[in-house]
């Protein structure tokens, strides 16, 4: 359902140092103790646009149009994304009766979780924000890839920001405090106390130390940057339930160079499984001839010769076909962070991230995606807030093509993308002054 996370939270970082002065960004969406993240299992999301296009049923009727696949930004006049962002996204050919892409672009507020132990409740600049809640806001953007169906990736799109929101909502003093964060939490952290004058944290774990004794530290080196990885990962975990199956007499864990042929028993081959990154030689037996869990390369690979994706959300019901081999167990729900640290480096206006669905990536590569946002970025004034949904608007047109009696095709004459696709254009310099 979703592939590989190609950013994480980019923003967080500059947004956790907020102190008492700071001015919270328009219309955040909440996470304080009215959140419902994690409470319960909401009903099944019914199909959606995102909300921030606001479409009317006219527009909606038309972005549903498979032959004109017109194209669908955030219209001038509405609400403006954050950062000025662009948005771009067009319906597939044909091949499902809905765009299966979502879309989120949300701005978030972590508020602390209640609690007495806390050891900056006392401390200036502790992250308190106007009417006296503690916390930070933090830029979210994401995009979900639905196959068979949008269910999946409605939900993701409504409930993974609060997820992740929830997550951190237990970090919030440990983040905005500059030392190295605590390898072992207070017992009684998230417990409430009578006494108003219970010590400090540093206090309470304060050490008697001994010269006579040599001190030995084997502790690791956690960075405030790795637990904001790990609330994201424990947010992709509480989104997906795994029900363990068996892989049945179908298939082989085992990957070799080519399908095993029934003469080639008893010769040897190359092969390599799960935990191998080189290659080495065995002797064929029966069991190799089984279909291979994983067949085909690059873009044509499929797992168990039905996803083309191996990690996810969702298709809990998804068997092989013909066959009662649940494909869930071998779907992984937890995602691949990357870090990119915004405060490292200085941006330009014309410095974007670009954003994209598979329908953006099958047919348009690193290279091609550049040189479109350069020749359209240099085409508008820097300080035009439009300029970005430009560019996410010309990505989705070059890669969709143009229809032609041989089907859509690009500039080139070869077969564009059919599929659905969706793309974020977003500014690396963050929001930038337009007047």
């Amino acid at each position: 359902m979703l592939l590989r996370v190609r950013a994480a939270v980019a923003q967080l970082a500059a947004g956790l140092g907020a102190g008492a002065g700071a001015q919270p960004p328009a219309e955040p969406r909440g996470g304080g103790a009215g959140a419902g993240a994690g409470r319960g299992s909401p009903p099944p999301a019914a199909f959606c646009r995102p909300a921030f296009l606001q479409l009317t049923p006219e527009e909606l009727r038309r972005a549903d149009d498979h032959t004109g696949r017109a194209v669908q930004s955030p219209r001038d006049g509405r609400r403006r994304l954050p950062w000025s962002t662009g948005y771009a996204e067009v319906i597939n050919a044909g091949k499902s009766q809905h765009n299966e892409d979502q879309a989120c672009c949300e701005v978030v507020f972590v508020e602390q979780r209640p609690s007495p132990r806390g050891w900056l409740s006392s401390r200036e600049g502790s992250g308190e924000l106007d009417g006296g809640r503690k916390g930070f806001y933090f830029h979210y953007w994401a995009l979900f890839d639905g196959h068979a169906g949008s269910g999946a990736a409605v939900m993701a799109s409504e409930r993974l920001h609060l997820h992740i929101c929830e997550q951190l909502r237990d970090l919030v003093e440990i983040l905005q405090d500059p030392s190295p964060p605590p390898i072992c939490l207070p017992h009684n952290t998230k417990t409430d106390s009578a006494d108003p004058n219970h010590m400090s944290y540093a206090e309470d774990h304060a050490e008697v130390l001994n010269d006579a004794v040599p001190q030995i530290h084997l502790e690791k080196a956690v960075s405030h940057e790795s637990l904001v990885i790990g609330a994201i990962e424990n947010a992709f975990k509480h989104m997906a339930l795994l029900r363990p199956e068996l892989l049945g007499k179908e298939f082989t864990h085992l990957e070799f160079p080519r399908r095993i042929q029934p003469k080639e028993l008893g010769k040897k081959m190359l092969y390599r499984d799960q935990n191998m990154n080189g290659w080495a030689y065995k002797k064929i037996e029966e069991d190799d001839l089984k279909f291979p869990l994983i067949f085909g390369e690059g873009k044509k690979a499929r797992m168990m010769a039905t996803i083309g994706v191996t990690r996810g959300l969702g298709d809990h019901d998804l068997k092989v076909f013909s066959s009662n081999i649940h494909i869930k167990p071998f779907l992984s729900c937890f995602p691949e962070v990357r870090v990119y640290d915004l405060t490292q480096y200085e941006h330009c206006p014309d410095d974007v991230l670009v954003l994209g669905t598979d329908g953006l990536w099958d047919v348009t590569n690193d290279k091609e995606v550049a040189g479109v946002v350069m020749e359209v970025l240099t085409s508008y004034e820097p300080n035009d807030p439009c300029r970005y949904t430009m560019v996410a608007q010309e990505l989705v047109v070059r890669s969709r093509g143009v229809l032609k009696e041989r089907g859509w095709r690009l500039a080139n004459d070869k077969l564009g993308s059919g599929d659905d696709i969706s793309v974020f254009v977003i500014p690396l310099g963050g929001p930038g002054n337009y007047t």
